[in-house]
């Protein structure tokens, strides 16, 4: 409590934000990652957490290790396993495997594949990773409605394409907007 969702927890508190983190990662985990079409690896942040009884023990943990958003996404992409790469948050409770699929696919003819959310920013961004790992977060204004065009203009020589718009959570209002499918779901607890 109080290291994760904290926009959120200063609008909704601690114990709203901590129990919609938990319970929204529960769900995404129990769509995406046992899906046999790819790897799922949790990165986990602090690295002390790898070992919390809160993530399910069938899904790999890796740290994310030390540093802004842009270094450890960056350092997810960098030890990866040869091939293509997604990213995704785990707060975005409109998410499912056909969301999954087809940013792997857009992989398939562009070299970085994004997920638009509709506040600016992204829940998802994808690298192909061949010949080489880009560097698609430097300068971005995380947090803003420029986070997404920031990263996009970073990679301004290679193919980028865009997959399905979903929301995420940041706010009081997006949890709003939420909570009516939120709250007639029954999500596992972690």
């Amino acid at each position: 409590m109080g290291r994760v969702k904290t926009r959120l927890g200063r609008q909704t508190g601690a114990v709203a934000a901590t129990s919609f983190y938990r319970h929204t990662t529960a769900a995404v985990l129990a769509r995406v990652a046992c899906d046999p079409r790819w790897r799922t690896s949790l990165a986990v942040a602090p690295d002390s957490g790898l070992a919390s009884a809160a993530w399910p023990c069938s899904i790999h943990r890796q740290p994310q290790g030390s540093g802004n958003l842009d270094a450890r996404m960056q350092r997810i992409f960098d030890r990866a396993p040869p091939g293509p790469v997604l990213i995704i948050g785990t707060d975005i409770p409109g998410i499912c495997p056909r969301h999954i699929a087809r940013a792997f696919k857009c992989l398939g003819r562009a070299d970085a594949v994004f997920g638009p959310a509709p506040d600016g920013g992204y829940w998802l961004v994808g690298l192909r990773r061949s010949p080489r790992v880009l560097r698609p977060f430097r300068n971005v204004r995380w947090s803003s409605l420029h986070a997404l065009a920031d990263t996009v203009a970073n990679l301004s020589a290679y193919r980028t394409v865009l997959a399905d718009v979903l929301s995420d959570v940041d706010s009081a209002a997006d949890l709003a907007l939420t909570s009516g499918n939120f709250g007639r779901r029954t999500l596992p607890v972690l």
